[in-house]
């Protein structure tokens, strides 16, 4: 590629996104840095920050239309399922989850990854179908290729990932045209299952599990008191925060996992009610920007794609701030672009970079893609 192109395609970026991202990765990073004198999560972001930035300026210089061919989404969903499995013999066990790959300098989680996969495979597979989508059984194909994968993530068991696995596939279904009421009854199928199941099946020890998870305000001694110690930390930051480095919970470690799990309360708390809405505004821009490239894409995969991804991203962010205000059960689910983990980040941007490289060729497009991705071509 000549230098005098990628310049051409480097202007064609999506400025306003990049830095509507970039300031949410940096308040995260204050964040973690902020508790102890020395911590080693600011410098190990900042590094997964540069790697992440490079593979979504390089992703975004591809052209992804190979990735309608049939049997490059087959090949990935099948690697896919081969990664979840391998994790029950050489997967690492980390907060009682199998769900890492240890290689000793680095650690891998190939549940995030996989994610992008799934919006991948519904976007693919709902495109070829959006004619005769209304079918029912459309919920039913896209609805195992979903429960395969959340049923290898769910049993490591990773619960914040599997739930986020059914998000996409519910979210993706929304709107893809599928009938509303084809999956009415497949929900109300699923809630005469629980009922009998809780009914009949549960003995009461597993029932109160399920309550306190539903509910952990109502154990703070025990499997709530980390939700309780959030809803704290959150409430004290009042209209302006306490001050960066100033989070009393956190400081204290009476909120655990404040990098990961609980970023936004150390945020809330340090930052204020004025902090929270600007956070929240980036987002905000965030999502505009990201639903703006996926409604100018070429077909309806690329489209589909830049749904799904809205949709793993405002997933993300309403559970993890859910569970963080003791809305939600606490499931370890990362608050996008600001949570620690280098992985987490990777696939973001990797995945931003996918939907950049897609709007490249958005508006030269032709109708005879549209033919050929029908056909499967």
């Amino acid at each position: 590629m000549k230098a005098v192109d990628i310049i051409r395609k480097i202007k064609g970026f999506d400025w306003v996104l990049l830095f509507s991202i970039l300031p949410i990765t940096v308040l995260g990073m204050i964040t973690m840095s902020s508790f102890t004198g020395k911590t080693a999560f600011f410098e190990k972001q900042l590094i997964w920050l540069v790697v992440s930035l490079i593979v979504f300026f390089s992703f975004s210089l591809v052209d992804w239309r190979f990735m309608r061919r049939t049997k490059v989404i087959v090949t990935l969903f099948l690697v896919s399922c081969f990664l979840l499995s391998t994790l029950f013999i050489f997967g690492k066990t980390v907060k009682g989850s199998q769900s890492w790959f240890d290689f000793g300098f680095f650690s891998f989680q190939p549940s995030d990854p996989i994610k992008i996969v799934l919006i991948l495979l519904l976007a693919k597979y709902f495109s070829r179908r959006h004619v005769e989508i209304a079918h029912i059984r459309h919920i039913i194909v896209s609805g195992f290729y979903a429960f395969v994968l959340f049923l290898l993530i769910f049993l490591q068991p990773d619960f914040g990932s599997a739930i986020m696995i059914f998000f996409i596939w519910f979210g993706m279904v929304l709107v893809s045209g599928i009938s509303k009421k084809h999956l009415l009854l497949v929900f109300i199928a699923g809630a005469v299952t629980f009922g009998v199941l809780w009914s009949y099946v549960f003995q009461d020890y597993q029932k109160d599990r399920i309550l306190t998870f539903i509910h952990p305000l109502a154990d703070i001694q025990g499997a709530g008191y980390n939700a309780y110690q959030s809803t704290i930390a959150v409430g004290s930051g009042q209209l302006w925060g306490k001050g960066v480095g100033f989070g009393t919970q956190s400081r204290l470690n009476f909120l655990p996992e404040y990098e990961t799990d609980f970023i936004f309360a150390a945020f809330a708390e340090e930052w204020g009610f004025i902090g929270v809405m600007v956070l929240f505004t980036l987002y905000g821009i965030v999502m505009w920007r990201i639903i703006r490239s996926a409604l100018q894409g070429a077909t309806n995969f690329e489209t589909l794609f830049g749904i799904g991804l809205a949709i793993l991203i405002i997933s993300h962010f309403l559970v993890h701030v859910g569970m963080n205000i003791g809305m939600l059960p606490v499931t370890g689910v990362p608050l996008p672009f600001m949570s620690y983990g280098g992985t987490h980040l990777l696939m973001l941007f990797s995945a931003l970079g996918v939907l950049s490289g897609m709007n490249r060729y958005s508006r030269t497009a032709r109708r005879d893609v549209v033919k050929n991705e029908i056909v499967g071509i």
